[in-house]
């Protein structure tokens, strides 16, 4: 391997003129230490090169002598001093092929930039909604179809997804569950405590556990473990032309894809509902136990006299929404990226911000239908 000499310049005034000196090895390799440099010299325009000491020179360094002659406004071609092999052809070469790079776009940062961002904004999320709508519908005409055909349901991926999403999320959803139901027993008692009406937080404990906390945890667990790993499965799958060869054997990808994960996300949601209920519950109850004294049965038996059993089907009537909303976000999501990472890494996120943000809009949705319908 050669040895590379450090390269340098001077810009001086000579007999013939102003003249800009190089020595040294001006390749990909050493210039990068002269880029601020030559950007940073202000004088006079250089009327010839002097290339007496210049060493080993390549395309790259020829660009960079090219591109500083332009920025000083020099003639071209320039006059040259002394002899080297290769400048003049490779000056020719890399001068033939400039261009002059575009000015720095301004960003307008006024009321009509501002309205104008807002309404591609707003235009980007129509598009988007009515692409979700109907990713919604061919999937819903997919799964009647396989309804009425079971014997074409992929029943082994199935299964396969319930234990992937469903079993193996069912201890993180606990845990959480329950260290809310916690947090809210704790506020519940510290609050309620100033009134004299501690006794109450066994129903506030039923009312946001049963109605609420539950199934939007759950929900939202669901859309950043699920969600992200299937958008990433079908998005993998996508990158290395896997659903391409799918269809080749006349596959299709919502009935090989789509239909399995959104099936196994409508059973296994209301289960891990169900199971975060009565973690959040448990946990209410312990803080209740330990700061109220309120045994268990006490516990159980206020809870049962005092909140009704609709509150229990009010969220669980929300789970299988979620469940739903979840697989077609991480499914679409997934069928749209590219041939690049960046395109799956991109999708990815979008897919979970995209759940996250369904599930809060639908909760929300819910809360006003059951409030007009006075459950």
């Amino acid at each position: 391997m050669l040895n590379s000499t450090a390269p340098s310049f001077t810009l001086e005034e000579s007999d013939e003129g102003r003249v800009l000196r190089l020595s040294g090895d001006w390749t990909v390799a050493t210039i990068n230490q002269l880029d601020a440099q030559l950007r940073a010299v202000s004088g006079d325009v250089p009327e010839c090169l002097d290339v007496s000491a210049l060493g080993r020179l390549d395309t790259s360094g020829a660009f960079l002598i090219d591109r500083t002659l332009r920025e000083k406004g020099a003639a071209w071609p320039p006059r040259i001093l002394g002899e080297h092999a290769s400048v003049e052809s490779l000056l020719e070469q890399v001068h033939a092929h400039a261009e002059p790079a575009p000015p720095a776009e301004k960003r307008d940062t006024g009321l009509l930039a501002l309205l104008e961002r807002t309404g591609k904004g707003s235009v980007d999320f129509i598009k988007e909604t009515q692409a979700s709508l109907a990713f919604l519908g061919e999937t819903l005409v997919t799964v009647a179809r396989l309804a009425v055909q079971p014997w074409k349901l992929r029943w082994t991926s199935i299964v396969s997804v319930m234990e992937e999403a469903g079993l193996n999320a069912m201890p993180i959803i606990a845990f959480l569950s329950f260290f809310v139901g916690l947090v809210i027993a704790f506020i519940g008692a510290t609050l309620l405590s100033d009134f004299g009406l501690e006794v109450f937080t066994v129903q506030l404990i039923g009312f946001a556990v049963l109605r609420e906390f539950g199934v939007v945890l759950t929900g939202i667990v669901l859309a950043g473990r699920t969600n992200s790993s299937f958008t990433a499965q079908i998005g993998s799958m996508k990158m290395r032309q896997e659903i391409d060869a799918m269809q080749t054997l006349g596959l299709k990808p919502m009935d090989v894809i789509v239909a399995p994960r959104v099936l196994a996300m409508l059973v296994m949601t209301p289960v891990l509902t169900f199971v975060a209920t009565v973690s959040g519950i448990a946990g209410g109850m312990a803080v209740c136990w330990g700061t109220l004294d309120i045994a268990p049965a006490v516990f159980l038996e206020q809870m049962r006299e005092a909140v009704t059993l609709d509150q229990f089907w009010v969220g669980m009537s929300k789970s299988p929404v979620f469940g739903l909303v979840v697989a077609l976000i991480a499914c679409r999501q997934g069928l749209q990226v590219g041939g690049s990472v960046q395109s799956l890494g991109k999708a990815t996120t979008t897919s979970v911000v995209q759940a996250i943000f369904a599930i809060i809009v639908i909760d929300a949705l819910f809360a006003i239908f059951y409030m007009e319908m006075g459950v």
